[in-house]
């Protein structure tokens, strides 16, 4: 007890008051710590980890703009149930991010193509059949002006035929019709054919390079008048 009452002096006795206060107020303030009097400078780095954010705890609103990158997400995070309408837009897609394996069977539709989107070289091999155009879907005005020049249009029929004729020969021209030329014909002998040869059949052109018609002849066999019709036909269309 003397030894105690020696070591005792008032700069020890107001030290050892000081030690016991400021452990007291260490308690207290860890213990009574104000809504919101830590600050982010109060944090260090690496302080706040996922273990210790509660469920909800970050929403988007306490997000600032540019917060989270691509590297911050983990893979599967984002799925598209977490998505708002309208929250992916073109713009923020990456070149070949969306390829065709990643897209449901008829979630592209006509409605979803921009005018042009769709060409040649983005259709594959026999990828266009003929079960997938709408009746009328292909006019004319879609064919290639080279290919249109190939098609005939306005198809007619054109017949021409003698009357009984006992001479020996005889040649008819029938001729297609102003604007149309012929694209093929032919004859046909009736009476009594076996003693009629055909000897000519073909289109008629005029001195500019046009058909016009079919022209056909033919002549007897034998020297005897005998009762024959020949009767040409030719076919003419617009190109």
């Amino acid at each position: 007890m003397n030894f105690l009452k020696r070591q005792l002096s008032v700069a020890n006795v107001l030290s050892l008051l000081a030690l016991f206060a400021a452990l007291s107020g260490i308690a207290y303030a860890a213990t009574t710590i104000p809504k919101k009097s830590v600050k982010t400078r109060h944090l260090g780095k690496g302080a706040v980890t996922t273990q210790k954010l509660r469920n909800g705890a970050v929403t988007s609103a306490k997000l600032r703009n540019g917060a989270v990158v691509g590297d911050k997400i983990a893979a599967g995070a984002v799925g598209s149930t977490q998505l708002g309408d309208g929250a992916v837009r073109s713009i923020d897609l990456g070149g070949g991010v969306v390829t065709s394996g990643k897209l449901k069977n008829g979630v592209v539709t006509t409605d979803k193509l921009a005018n042009g989107a769709v060409t040649n070289l983005k259709l594959g091999a026999d990828a266009v059949t003929a079960g997938k155009l709408q009746d009328g879907a292909v006019t004319a005005a879609k064919l290639a002006p080279s290919f249109n020049a190939q098609l005939v249009k306005n198809v007619s029929f054109v017949t021409k035929a003698s009357g009984i004729f006992p001479i020996g020969f005889e040649r008819l021209t029938a001729q297609c019709p102003a604007g149309r030329q012929v694209v093929g014909g032919g004859a046909l002998i009736t009476g009594e054919p076996t003693k009629v040869l055909l000897v000519e059949s073909g289109p008629a052109v005029d001195e500019g390079g046009k058909r016009t018609g079919w022209t056909a002849a033919a002549r007897e066999i034998e020297d005897e008048a005998v009762d024959w019709t020949l009767e040409v036909t030719a076919i003419c269309a617009e190109f």
